[in-house]
């Protein structure tokens, strides 16, 4: 092969985000470019270098055995510089740019809300832009930065961070529910109970899972009334609709004020925390740390590492 040049670089990003996504379509979306771009790319860099890199079919794309090595060592060394980037931004002092989050409704409540007026008047040189949903999302391949999910949601093949501790999950009714149709004292009385389902981001129903450990049972919960987020539940619980299953903290004030009672507490669970997750390149996006680490604390968690 000639002289290593700056195209052979860029051209072998490319060609490791090809073989991690196993599709030209889902790379030139995570890369901004068009698939006949990436496809004339990879013909040229395996003309340079002589050897074929890829096997293409119809509907996948899978490296050769000494294009699987390749892009095995190179995936390396583009982590290398990753991690080199983000030690620089740690050193940054404004950080500059765009950060590009998808958040579902609770975190951007629980979470998110309570720390922008704070984020934004420390660092006015981001752009945040947060897209709120509730739907699961592929974040690289959508264009976003990071996302927020529950912790055993979180893609796999993502660098992935709490950003509070087990959550706690509750089922509460409202006064004159409970003084109506009675009090369940485990999830078996939850047949006699009208309950509001919740969907998932598919559209699914959850099965609510009450107590913890060996113990934690799974419960198809019946109800006239199913909905995918958190505040419709808990308005329909307070006007007495049904039991309701959500997280103790989404719960708090109304239960402070009255309008709801914790049932079965000793039926409560302990859930996995938010995290925040990302793919290992967007770890150095600027002001993502700093959005972390001030969430964290803001939690009772210390910094990032």
């Amino acid at each position: 092969m000639p002289a290593f040049s700056r195209s052979d670089l860029a051209d072998l990003k490319l060609f490791t985000t090809i073989v991690r996504r196993r599709s030209f379509k889902a790379a030139a979306i995570e890369l901004g470019f068009s698939t006949s771009a990436l496809s004339h790319a990879m013909k040229k860099l395996e003309a340079r270098l002589g050897v074929r890199l890829l096997n293409r079919t119809s509907r996948t794309v899978v490296p050769t055995p000494v294009g699987a090595v390749l892009a095995a060592k190179l995936e390396e060394g583009f982590g290398r510089i990753g991690d080199a980037l983000a030690e620089l931004e740690a050193f940054r002092e404004r950080p500059v740019g765009e950060l590009r989050l998808n958040v579902p409704r609770d975190a951007a409540r629980l979470l998110l809300a309570p720390v922008l007026a704070e984020f934004t008047a420390a660092y006015p040189e981001v752009r945040l832009l947060a897209v709120v949903e509730d739907r699961p999302v592929d974040v690289v391949a959508e264009g976003f930065d990071a996302g927020i999910r529950y912790g055993d949601t979180v893609p796999e093949d993502m660098v992935a961070a709490a950003l509070t501790r087990p959550l706690r999950w509750v089922v509460v009714g409202a006064p004159a529910y409970l003084a109506r149709r009675g009090r369940p004292r485990g999830p078996d009385d939850l047949r006699g109970h009208d309950c509001i389902r919740v969907l998932l981001g598919d559209g699914s129903p959850y099965k609510w899972e009450l107590g913890d450990g060996t113990a934690m049972v799974e419960v198809d919960v019946r109800g006239r009334f199913a909905v995918n987020e958190t505040a419709s539940t808990l308005a329909a619980a307070i006007a007495g609709v049904g039991l309701a299953y959500m997280l103790e903290r989404c719960a708090a004030e109304a239960v402070a004020a009255g309008q709801l009672e914790v049932v079965m507490p000793e039926w409560s669970s302990d859930g996995p925390p938010m995290c925040v997750y990302s793919s290992a390149r967007a770890r150095a996006q600027p002001g993502l740390r700093q959005l972390v680490d001030m969430i964290r604390a803001r939690e009772g968690l210390p910094p990032l590492p």
